[in-house]
């Protein structure tokens, strides 16, 4: 399969189908969530990582563990707490006495999709540790060097109202996270067709529906989807805005620029296009933005959320309408 998907060369028809299975197939599991299992896909795509934020009881689990049996992806999962150390996440080195030598073991970093469960509740040294592997996709044991798997993605969540026992993440550590996705309560009929599904079926199974190298092929697309000058423009253009609003004490950095054109990229590719429209990048603002943008401290006394700034820009800024790019 993997030659074959090495000469499939660039089809985003072949992106958007394989997208689509996943996303129907999670939704036999998942109701509703459908941005949410979207903006995972092209965080995938796109090579980044992920922070859910909800209150408990809204499926973050669930979904995590849905698209990584759909993808055909090894999981695992790591619960945070304040006395867990970076060997528990990394693994550490082990002596062997069958080779009278150490040998590593590993942890459960060495996997496809890693959930990291309450982030904040983590110490400093070992969100340090987790954010090598975040941005170098390699970890150190006792130094020693390992590379982890491809594809690799963190998917972390924080509950944004439980705060006693929590570390704050660091502005470095949270721009590591390509996207910040709030999954929100069900709505009422969502949350009927949940109590349904587990009235009625007994046990919940699914099958993957692709492999890791069906993943790896449409990554290898992003690099040729086309992105016209004027749409670059209209990205710069927002997040230097974002950087002016009155009420932001620290806008976007330059690299909320790349995130906001790869994942617009990605986006593009789950439609099915070989190229990026307005609506990719208006589609991805908030996820990419919300996490990368603080507050004054009047703005957040007036209730004032980073969404609602990203609103703001989003609205300002006249939308460029760029013709197909050559």
């Amino acid at each position: 399969m993997q030659n074959t998907l090495s000469n499939k060369g660039f089809d985003p028809v072949f992106a958007s189908s394989v997208s689509k299975k996943i996303m129907e197939n999670v939704s036999k599991i998942i109701v509703g969530k459908k941005d949410v299992i979207q903006y995972i896909l092209i965080s995938i795509y796109a090579g980044g990582h992920i922070l859910l934020e909800g209150v408990p009881g809204v499926a973050k689990t669930l979904i995590a563990k849905t698209i990584a049996r759909s993808l055909s992806l090894s999981y695992s999962r790591i619960q945070a707490t304040p006395d867990l150390l970076p060997s528990d996440i990394i693994g550490t080195l082990v002596f062997d006495p069958r080779i009278n030598d150490f040998k590593p073991r590993k942890g459960p970093i060495f996997a496809n999709i890693v959930l990291f469960d309450e982030i904040n509740r983590a110490s400093p040294r070992t969100q340090s540790a987790l954010l090598e592997a975040m941005q170098e996709k390699q970890v150190t044991i006792e130094g020693i060097t390992f590379k982890l798997p491809e594809p690799f993605i963190v998917i972390a969540t924080m509950n944004p109202i439980e705060m006693e026992g929590t570390f704050p993440l660091p502005e470095a550590q949270l721009d590591r996270f390509l996207l910040k996705i709030i999954v929100s309560y069900p709505d009422t009929d969502e949350e009927k067709e949940v109590l349904r599904r587990i009235h009625y079926i007994e046990k919940f199974e699914i099958s993957p529906v692709t492999s890791a190298e069906e993943i790896l092929a449409i990554k290898a697309m992003l690099p040729k989807v086309r992105v016209s000058e004027e749409l670059i423009d209209y990205i710069v253009r927002i997040v230097k805005k974002t950087r002016e609003h009155p009420h932001v004490r620290l806008g976007g950095s330059p690299r909320a620029s790349i995130s906001l054109l790869l994942t617009s990229k990605a986006n593009a590719l789950i439609d099915g296009r070989s190229y990026v429209i307005p609506d990719d990048i208006k589609f991805v603002a908030k996820p990419v933005l919300r996490h990368r943008i603080i507050l004054k401290p009047e703005a957040e006394f007036e209730a004032i959320t980073t969404d609602q700034i990203i609103e703001d820009v989003l609205n300002e800024i006249p939308v460029p309408t760029p013709g197909v790019p050559s």
